[in-house]
This record gives C-alpha cells, sequence and structure tokens, in this order.
C-alpha cells in the first residue's frame, strides 16, 4: 500500500467575494510518485500546487505533510519546512543573476545549516555533474542557455535532499529538445525514489507522469495512474492520456 505523503483535506482557495479557485479538494500524494496536476487554463492548478506546498495560505480545510498539519504553521516555521523538506523548480529558473550557477545551487544548501559548507559543495559539484551542467558551473546565468539554466534550477531544488519536489510549468519556457532533456532528468530523479508533484498543460510533460490528476473549476474531476515512464512505450503510453483526456474534453 502507498504511503500518503501529503494530504490535503477538503481546501478552497478563494479571493475576496469572488468563485472559490480551489473548491473543497480533498486528495493525497504518494511517495515516490511523479504526480502530474492536468486542467485547461484558469482551472487552479498552479494555485493548488502553491496550497499543497504551503507557499500560498488556503482559506479552509487542511493540508499535513507527513502526517503533520501544515496549512496553519508560522511563516518562519513554514521556511524551515521548504527550506529542509521541499524542492521548487518554475517555469522561470529564479537564478540569482551575480551568483555562477555553482554558487545559486550551494546557497541553497547553506540555508539547511545540518550539512558543513564542504558537504554541500560536494553534493553542489555532483548535482550539476548528474543535471549534465558541470562545464557550466563557473558561468552566470546569463552566460548560459536557457536548458542550462533549467538544469542548475532542478540542482538547487534537489540540494537539500526534498522529501518532494514541486515543479510549475518547469519545461513552459524551453524549446522542444531543452524540455526533453529536463523531462528526462525528472524521469530519472523519480525512478530513483524521488516523489514529484508537477504542473503542465504539455501531453509530452505528462506522460512522464505516474499519476495524473484532472483539475477544472477547481476541483479535480478525475485521475488517471500508469507504470513507470519508459521510452519505448513512450507513443502508446501518449495516447492512452490523449484518450483519457479527451474523455475529459480537455
Amino acid at each position: 500500500m502507498k504511503k500518503a505523503l501529503l494530504s490535503a483535506r477538503k481546501i478552497v482557495k478563494q479571493f475576496g467575494s469572488g468563485e472559490p479557485v480551489l473548491n473543497q479538494i480533498s486528495t493525497e500524494i504518494y511517495a515516490g510518485d511523479f504526480t502530474i496536476i492536468m486542467g485547461p487554463s484558469g482551472a487552479g492548478k498552479s494555485t493548488l500546487l502553491y496550497a499543497l506546498s504551503g507557499m500560498d495560505d488556503i482559506t479552509a480545510g487542511s493540508v499535513s505533510y507527513q502526517g503533520r498539519e501544515i496549512s496553519h504553521l508560522k511563516e518562519r516555521q513554514m521556511a524551515t519546512l521548504r527550506t529542509k523538506e521541499f524542492g521548487f523548480v518554475f517555469q522561470q529558473t529564479h537564478l540569482v543573476s551575480n551568483l555562477t550557477l555553482f554558487e545559486n545551487v550551494a546557497v541553497a544548501g547553506y540555508l539547511n545549516k545540518a550539512r558543513s559548507g564542504k558537504e554541500v559543495e560536494k553534493r553542489a559539484d555532483a548535482l550539476l555533474s548528474q543535471m549534465h551542467v558541470e562545464s557550466a558551473k563557473n558561468r552566470l546565468p546569463a552566460q548560459t542557455s536557457g536548458g542550462e539554466a533549467q538544469r542548475a534550477a532542478i540542482a538547487r531544488a534537489m540540494i537539500n535532499h526534498p522529501g518532494l519536489l514541486f515543479a510549475d510549468e518547469p519545461t513552459g519556457a524551453l524549446n522542444k529538445h531543452n524540455s526533453e532533456e529536463v523531462l528526462d532528468l525528472f524521469t530519472e530523479l523519480n525512478r530513483d525514489g524521488q516523489s514529484i508533484l508537477m504542473v503542465t498543460h504539455d501531453l509530452r510533460a505528462a506522460v512522464r507522469g505516474t499519476r495524473i490528476l484532472y483539475l477544472e473549476d477547481g476541483m479535480i474531476l478525475d485521475e488517471l495512474s500508469m507504470p513507470p515512464y519508459i521510452g519505448d512505450a513512450a507513443k502508446e503510453r501518449e495516447q492512452k492520456v490523449s484518450e483519457w483526456l479527451a474523455s475529459l474534453a480537455w
């Protein structure tokens, strides 16, 4: 039986007196899964990601991580949790412009304060190598390609061994070649046991998941489970997901 890493119970997110952006959502994110959130524009995909990660407050309901409710933690407690337990990758890399790729990754590791500087730097080097950007590690973000910068951002997200990696449209600003490289890295990380929760509108990204949640009008309408991604079965997998999405009028 799968272990629920993160649990949401009847969460609501509402701005002012308008319709709820998230409407009574209850779900679990399981350890070891590569969970995808899909849905039409305006469905609340990114809002759900931010609510589950504690980056945004919820109006009602609760969110728990490893059995501990986190939806009402004080900001300092939430910041500590995000540093130690969560990793984040966004469409834009948000790398610090005057730091090299290596420094961007290492600084995130220093914030944890659980390891020595040498240990952090050793892991930063190892991650940049794993992400295939070791040759660019001493360059500033502006001196690298979009794909290199995003792979460095993934290394930064992984520096503190996160229990859960959150990704919001991580290939949205990349061309096809760079997108595939980034998706290959996410697939490799998940194959090694990393739990991932990713928002995407891209079918080629969605097929990498082991579970897809379909969100519409702030509610989860359906979900699809699949075995881990294997490149040789990509066409059949894409067809399966396409047919499922068509049945939901995506």
